[in-house]
């Protein structure tokens, strides 16, 4: 074989190798839109700081729960807060055919399995309009703090307003936590 048959080998050899990493490539979930997001469809609102969603991962069509970072909301059982915070979160959800991109933080995971994120929706962070109408309680949890500041500032922008929860005529007399815990 002549130099230029073997450099043409070497260059179709190449050729073809790039073609299939670009293939393999383009095959990839589209839901994944970085290292630390995912787009998901909303199967259903369960409270208001849990999802559950279909599109995790590789597995399309099995349903993940998700926990939003950062925010306590009442129990259903705390009416009428609780069923006003799955109401709000059902809103900010909207149409269930269109995806909401979750971002993860340093900790993907709480001790029953649930994925934490922050979660978004036409360039709005649902924790924070969570937090920003006054139907839950911001909660730093470590590690997970990239938006400590922002959701911190919502909800002091609705106790400000008394709004929600923070209503000074029918206001909220358990945290959630306190509810749950003398309601097991």
């Amino acid at each position: 074989m002549t130099t230029l048959g073997v450099r043409l080998c070497v260059l179709i050899r190449k050729i073809a190798i790039l073609a299939c990493l670009l293939l393999l490539i383009s095959c990839q979930a589209k839901s994944q839109l970085e290292n630390n997001q995912a787009q998901v469809k909303v199967a259903r609102v369960v409270s208001g700081q849990s999802l559950e969603v279909l599109g995790m991962a590789e597995q399309p069509n099995l349903i993940s729960q998700v926990r939003l970072i950062g925010v306590d909301t009442p129990d259903l059982r705390q009416r009428p807060w609780g069923d006003g915070a799955k109401e709000l979160l059902e809103k900010l959800v909207g149409d269930l055919e269109k995806p909401v991109t979750l971002e993860f933080d340093i900790e993907a995971k709480d001790k029953i399995g649930r994925t934490l994120a922050y979660v978004w929706k036409d360039q709005q962070l649902l924790n924070e309009q969570v937090l920003k109408q006054g139907y839950g309680l911001f909660v730093g949890r470590s590690p997970n703090h990239k938006y400590d500041q922002r959701l911190e500032r919502a909800q002091q922008w609705a106790r400000l307003m008394g709004k929600g929860i923070w209503n000074s005529e029918q206001p909220m007399r358990l945290t959630p936590a306190e509810f749950r815990r003398l309601n097991r």
